[in-house]
């Protein structure tokens, strides 16, 4: 987070949006450190599933007086809560949910994206059930042939698709360790920070068709079909 604080605007009201927040420990932690330690005015939005944890997070903001603060139960994918965000952050929002985080984060025209991906399991599913000799050639079979190394490789797909994928949305993308291998094997964080140059999709098109994976975040980002937006 300290890394993006030169993206962020100190002049003004900044929304913060934390898909799938759970417990919240890292939510009441960016609240404490944007507000309380380095003071900017921030409203931080905490989005999950489960009521009684949604319950209990308000709860905690009131008696720590975290005025802006507010937690509220919803799904990522049908959140209109909001017309802009400074900042979308999910943390281990499993497969698919993380593309609808990314999209809804591109379509609030989201200065900073912080998405650590979790479960991946889109891309791999496709793989199990392809016919390899008709997706590629066979090629891939030392990968393909043992379930592990497949999980594994979809993971590596989907999240370089997803990077690439802002970058044509007009974002400066990286893939990066956040934290330890020891505390976690999911500790690949995409960050994205919106600079509006957008780069080429060919490359992706490419990639998609040579694999036959069906993403949906190709979908969410091209809904009316991929080849007319290529370039």
């Amino acid at each position: 987070v300290e890394d993006i604080l030169p993206q962020l605007d100190k002049d003004r009201e900044l929304t913060l949006l934390d898909f799938g927040c759970g417990k919240s420990y890292l939510t009441f932690a960016m609240y404490y450190y944007l507000h309380e330690l380095k003071g900017y005015d921030i409203r931080i939005i905490g989005l999950d599933l489960k009521t009684d944890v949604i319950l209990h997070c308000n709860e905690l903001a009131k008696k720590y007086g975290y005025e802006k603060l507010t937690f509220l139960v919803g799904d990522i994918a049908d959140y209109e809560g909001v017309n802009e965000v400074d900042v979308v952050v999910t943390l281990h929002a499993c497969d698919t949910a993380t593309d609808y985080a990314l999209a809804k984060a591109i379509g609030w025209n989201a200065k900073v994206i912080l998405s650590v991906p979790c479960c991946q399991h889109e891309v791999n599913g496709q793989f199990a059930k392809a016919d390899k000799t008709q997706c590629y050639d066979g090629c891939l079979d030392p990968i393909m042939d043992y379930g592990l190394l497949r999980e594994r490789f979809a993971a590596l797909v989907t999240d370089g698709l997803r990077a690439k994928y802002l970058e044509a949305a007009g974002y400066d993308t990286q893939v990066l360790e956040f934290i330890d291998m020891e505390h976690t094997p999911k500790n690949l964080m995409i960050r994205a920070v919106k600079t509006g140059k957008k780069k080429s999709a060919d490359e992706l098109s490419r990639m998609t068709e040579a694999l036959h994976a069906d993403l949906t975040l190709e979908k969410l980002f091209y809904p009316q079909g991929f080849e007319r937006e290529k370039g």
